[in-house]
This record gives structure tokens, sequence and C-alpha cells, in this order.
């Protein structure tokens, strides 16, 4: 029996760390601000209907 009660503690507690985990790297990739959306490239607009 204890060793059941083993595997059962061992699942539990691997389980409770995969949670952890993913809550984590959430946390962590909301943490980091969002990068400007600033074009590289820039086209002046010589007129209208080319």
């Amino acid at each position: 029996m204890s060793r059941l009660l083993a595997a059962a503690l061992t699942v539990v507690l691997a389980s409770a760390l995969a949670v952890g985990a993913a809550l984590g790297v959430v946390a962590l990739l909301d943490a980091t601000p969002d990068q400007p959306n600033t074009p590289l490239i820039t086209y002046e607009h010589a007129g209208q209907g080319s």
C-alpha cells in the first residue's frame, strides 16, 4: 500500500510542478513589453492614381 501512496504522491507533485511551470511561463510572456510596430521601409506617395 505504501508503494501505491508513493506513486500517487509522485503523480500529484509532478502535476503540480507542471502546472506551476506553465503558469510561470505565461507570466513571463505577459511581463515582456510588446515591440513597437514601426515599418523598416517607408514609401513616400508622389501623387494620386499611379
